[in-house]
């Protein structure tokens, strides 16, 4: 049969979807009905509800959480691209262990940190005491030092958290930044200085969008940072209005709102780096030639680098290693504390779990069957990671309670049972919250896994006879299971440490490491958290030492720009690279 005849019949054939793409059209269903069903509720509650919430919650909430985020925004900003430029620029003693120890403040969440200096700086505690001391006062009366719980307060905690996003990206740009940019404008007289301003930072501009989008992102999705500063945030009027108030209604209209702020950062990163164009000869180029510092200039070189570390990990991970210790002594490991750690790292597996096969499923399909519908599935699993906690958790609580009631309606209609709240007092909503909200982690490091494997495998495989299905469990699987296990580990680490989605949707009677820690805090037991805040320390040092291996190994050009241009929200360029990275090792 002639080519022209076939036409039709391949035409045809690219009409009639595949089941990989039926399912990986479930799974962006799956993951965008929270966010769907947050729009229309929030429609259909009109009226003097929302003029209510327009008048007297929204204006100081926005302009609280608009002033966090700028804040946040600048601080992340300086902090992270100094310290890349510091370590790529510079050759001192101790660099090796600050290019891996800059990210360790990411093993520590915002909340913790938050809860860690609330005692060590309160008025009782051991820096003001310490201070009270040197200084010859007797009581807090006489000297005190400002209430971190404030708003500079908050500001400095996230900066001191979140700027690894802005280190690790731009780091990776600075490096693959070839050495003759740099040597041209040295040559035409521009000072080491001046390098930075006119040359690097430029450069670079597009990688600092992204990391701090990605750490506004994670300033708007906290809750318990913000609730223990007394920062009330869009996020925390959410919770306040719906578990203080029992307002679901008020709750909707609020969340909706932080939409628009998810929508804005999300354009405002794309807008950064509109026309981003980079063009690197990976055989040529070369990475920079650091310049050597000795003496004090290298000794205030390392200390400007440990600064961050010290605040943002080591200050707040020795407190909590003190803490338990003297818990521990006193009065033994908690019951409590066993029940939490059983009941989260059950919980975060199952996840786990099922993130990796949603995940796998949509990239899989856009691999398989390329083209406008399977991308835009794939494009449309990633959204939730850029809704905060306490959204994804309302719009995920209106249709599992509402089947849960259907369901138990049935069951007592047809056969005189009660089947309560069979999804939500199981722990499925919870489940579902922490799949669709991590489902982004997954599916960019397995597509970036999988675009490592030459397409001339599958054609392999299939002129041997094995469906795509058979490739899969022959070809791929195999070739990409570094990416999956590095996928894993991270989604994993997410799951355990996620407050808000667990604090709105945990079963009666559940505690988690998170929620045992933010109750324990909110009733300021702290040597009661201080344990479990360092289990969740101790687990988030896991994807710490995958991305140090990551940043601190040579970049590759075209991994970082293909993750950067391909990034939609949430984390996907640090997974992107890592991914790849990990497929081709």
């Amino acid at each position: 049969m002639s080519d022209l005849a076939l036409r039709p019949l391949r035409r045809r054939a690219r009409l009639i979807p595949s089941g990989w793409a039926v399912f990986a059209f479930g799974v962006a269903v799956f993951a965008v009905l929270p966010i769907v069903v947050i729009l229309t509720t929030a429609m259909e509650n009109t009226g003097a509800l929302w003029s209510h919430i327009v008048a007297g919650i929204l204006p100081q909430a926005t302009r609280t959480t608009l002033t966090l985020l700028v804040g946040t925004a600048v601080l992340v900003t300086v902090i992270g691209t100094g310290c890349a430029w510091l370590v790529t620029a510079y050759r001192f003693r101790g660099r090796a262990f600050l290019e891996w120890g800059l990210l360790l403040p990411l093993a520590v969440p915002t909340y913790i940190m938050a809860y860690a200096y609330m005692d060590v700086l309160s008025p009782l505690g051991l820096i003001q005491g310490v201070i009270r001391d040197l200084l010859g006062y007797s009581s807090p009366r006489e000297f005190r030092l400002p209430d971190i719980r404030a708003m500079w307060g908050a500001i400095t905690l996230f900066g001191f958290v979140l700027y690894p996003y802005v280190y690790l990206t731009t780091r990776m740009m600075f490096l693959t930044q070839a050495a003759n940019l740099v040597e041209a404008s040295r040559t035409l007289g521009t000072s080491r200085s001046a390098v930075f301003w006119r040359v690097a930072l430029p450069l670079a501009r597009p990688a600092i969008a992204v990391g701090v989008s990605l750490a506004l992102m994670e300033t708007l999705n906290d809750i318990g940072a913000s609730q223990f500063l007394g920062v009330r945030t869009l996020t925390a009027s959410v919770y306040t209005t719906w578990i203080v108030r029992n307002d679901l209604a008020g709750a909707t209209q609020i969340a909706s709102a932080m939409l628009v702020f998810v929508v804005l950062l999300i354009w405002l990163e794309r807008f950064a780096r509109r026309r981003q164009r980079y063009a690197s000869n990976a055989q040529r180029s070369r990475a920079m030639a650091a310049r050597p510092l000795t003496g004090a200039k290298g000794a205030v070189a390392f200390a400007v680098g440990f600064l961050p570390i010290f605040i943002g990990f080591i200050g707040p991970a020795s407190y909590l290693l003190g803490a338990a210790i003297r818990r521990i002594e006193f009065a033994g490991i908690s019951p409590q504390i066993v029940r939490a750690t059983l009941n989260t790292v059950t919980v975060s597996a199952v996840a786990t779990l099922l993130v990796l096969v949603a995940g796998f499923v949509v990239a899989y399909a856009s691999r398989i069957r390329p083209g406008p519908w399977t991308g835009s599935f794939l494009r449309l699993s990633t959204l939730g990671y850029a809704v905060p906690g306490t959204v994804l958790a309302i719009g995920i609580l209106i249709p599992v309670a509402a089947l849960d009631r259907f369901i138990d309606r049935s069951a007592s209609e047809w056969f005189g049972l009660s089947t309560g709240l069979l999804f939500m007092g199981s722990g499925c909503a919870l489940v579902y919250a922490y799949t669709a909200r991590f489902l982004a982690i997954s599916s960019g490091g397995i597509e970036a896994g999988l675009s490592r494997i030459a397409i001339s495998y599958d054609h392999a495989a299939r002129t041997l006879g094995h469906t795509s299905t058979g490739a899969l469990l022959k070809v791929h699987l195999p070739l990409s299971r570094t990416a999956l296990t590095a996928a894993g580990l991270l989604v994993f680490v997410d799951c355990m440490k996620e407050l808000p989605a667990t604090l709105l949707l945990r079963p009666l009677n559940f505690e988690s490491l998170s929620t045992l820690l933010y109750g324990e805090a909110a009733r300021g037991t702290y040597e009661d958290a201080a344990l479990a805040a360092l289990v969740i320390v101790a687990i988030g040092m896991l994807p710490v030492t995958l991305l140090a291996r990551v940043g601190t190994s040579s970049s590759d050009p075209v991994a970082f720009t293909d993750g950067a241009q391909e990034s939609r929200s949430g984390r996907g360029i640090f997974w992107k690279t890592s991914g790849r990275r990990s497929a081709s090792t």
